[in-house]
């Protein structure tokens, strides 16, 4: 007899997805976390004594409607706000205001940009539906789709255009086409291409950056991006008491070791798990919510992995070249000069600091070769000023991505470039907001590689697998592997944001990794 039914390896959103769905179907469910806190790279942390942050992930992706009310994330409150965020540039450049109502956002760009960025903008947004249904964003418990399958997915000769684009093509073979000015769409041209490039290693110019586009703006019907109160780790927090209100069981500071195995070499079954203190826990079930390196290759304890799917794994790029900061502010940045606008309201919440996509590839191409960009194009939120509970009164914690950070080179040197891509960020916040490094009562920055040691994501990619057209569609496994090539261990299933469904917080790997374990136990 084993412990447990199932045994689920890692907290994170997908994880407890995973989980809470197999103890709401009656399956007896352990789940195991290394860290005292749940959500892994979803989760709302208390980093500094007083200040909560959102550790990686902030935004509750769009997902289909049955997802949504299957996990009950109604429950979960949206930050309602009639801004979603302020994107600025170069003093000279007009910024860009992302309302929620879209008629206001439509009337703001066609004031500040154009009526032809207008047009522009509805292009890109329809240029990413056939993509976007081509990798079955929003169609859970379905199999990622092979090539051929994905341009069946075309309607016509523009949509099957548009799929071979996300998958060779640039994200600015698709800006150029709709929003081709570079002065009066600077703006619209600067957010395309960071939004496009921040899951990925590439810079905008090159090949196979479009497919972000279309995964990243694509929703069903009128959704879009969303904040939630308590920061997104709420709905983790959400997912674990549905969990455990099913008689989940969750153990945390639970390191797991290795994934252990049984049977004959031409039929290996998982038996359980070894945990690092030695302790050994049984079910016939293992879901791994870690991404694919540190499950096949970390966590396994036998050599007989086939030398075809070693490959595969030994493929999958990890390089997150981002640095995050987070801060405890004692008041908040006053900006100035062409950036006092960013004062009024709530706009200083969600600020995105973009250089021109030329730059960004010039910043890219500098990071491999080990250089430190001197502009760092970023994001800078402070979720405190929609949300008091997030610091002490008065105060206000604030994080900032950076990108592109050179990943490339020995930890040692990551370590010194990590502290000057922070010295960076902070002087490009001071010539916004030059009070800035006076209200800093304290700042911790993290390179990408100290996610590894957090959260065990391999090289610190939050996507546990970037978001590259090779490792998307049927090149990103389901949750018992690839199509043509199954995982080789009878019970053994993956979660995490690296299977089809991710990345992202879209909670479909979880999902579909879930219903596939009841399924198969009938």
């Amino acid at each position: 007899m084993s412990d447990y039914d199932v045994i689920v390896i890692g907290a994170g959103h997908n994880g407890l997805t995973a989980a809470a769905l197999m103890a709401r179907a009656g399956m007896s469910v352990l789940c195991l976390e290394k860290n005292q806190h749940v959500g892994g790279m979803a989760s709302t942390t208390e980093l500094i004594k007083g200040y909560r942050f959102e550790i990686a992930g902030s935004l509750l992706f769009p997902m289909a409607q049955e997802m949504w009310d299957d996990l009950g994330l109604e429950a979960c409150p949206t930050i309602e706000t009639d801004v979603m965020s302020v994107n600025v540039g170069h003093p000279h450049q007009a910024p860009m205001v992302f309302y929620t109502d879209p008629e206001r956002l439509m009337a703001h760009v066609a004031d500040t940009h154009g009526m032809d960025a207008v047009l522009g903008m509805a292009e890109v947004v329809g240029w990413c539906e056939a993509p976007a249904r081509a990798l079955g964003r929003f169609e859970p418990r379905t199999a990622p789709r092979t090539l051929d399958e994905m341009f069946t997915c075309a309607g016509n000769e523009a949509e099957r255009e548009a799929i071979r684009t996300a998958l060779f093509g640039s994200v600015m073979d698709v800006v150029d086409r709709y929003l081709p000015d570079r002065e009066r769409h600077a703006m619209l041209r600067a957010m395309l291409a960071f939004l496009s490039v921040n899951s990925t290693y590439r810079g905008p110019y090159d090949p196979g950056s479009a497919l972000c586009l279309a995964f990243a703006m694509a929703s069903p019907g009128t959704q879009m991006l969303r904040k939630l109160h308590g920061g997104i780790g709420a709905a983790s927090d959400h997912l674990r008491s549905v969990f455990e209100s099913h008689g989940g069981e969750l153990r945390r500071h639970a390191k797991v070791d290795a994934i252990t195995t049984g049977g004959d070499a031409g039929a290996r079954r998982v038996t359980g798990v070894r945990l690092v203190d030695g302790e050994t826990v049984s079910a016939p079930r293992v879901v791994s919510n870690l991404d694919l390196t540190s499950t096949l290759v970390r966590l396994l304890d036998d050599d007989g992995l086939p030398d075809a799917i070693a490959r595969r794994v030994a493929a999958i790029d990890h390089r997150a070249a981002y640095v995050q900061l987070h801060f405890a502010l004692d008041g908040l940045p006053e900006f100035t000069g062409p950036y006092e606008l960013l004062n009024e309201g709530t706009l200083r919440a969600q600020v995105g600091m973009f250089g021109s996509p030329e730059e960004m590839q010039r910043d890219f191409e500098g990071c491999r070769r080990g250089e430190v960009p001197d502009w760092p194009s970023m994001g800078f939120q402070i979720p405190s000023l929609y949300d008091p509970s997030m610091a002490p009164p008065g105060k206000h914690a604030a994080s900032s991505y950076a990108f592109y950070f050179p990943v490339e080179g020995t930890r040692e040197e990551q370590s010194r470039r990590k502290d000057a891509m922070a010295d960076r960020v902070v002087a490009k916040l001071a010539g916004m907001a030059p009070n800035f490094p006076d209200i800093v009562d304290r700042q911790l920055t993290y390179a990408s590689y100290a996610y590894e040691m957090m959260f065990g994501a391999t090289g610190g990619d939050f996507c546990h697998g970037l978001l590259h057209p090779e490792l998307m569609g049927a090149f990103r496994p389901g949750p018992r592997g690839w199509r043509d090539a199954p995982l080789p261990y009878e019970g053994l299933y993956l979660c995490s944001a690296g299977r089809h469904g991710g990345p992202g917080v879209t909670f479909m790997p979880g999902y579909n990794c879930g219903y596939e374990v009841i399924d198969d136990a009938g």
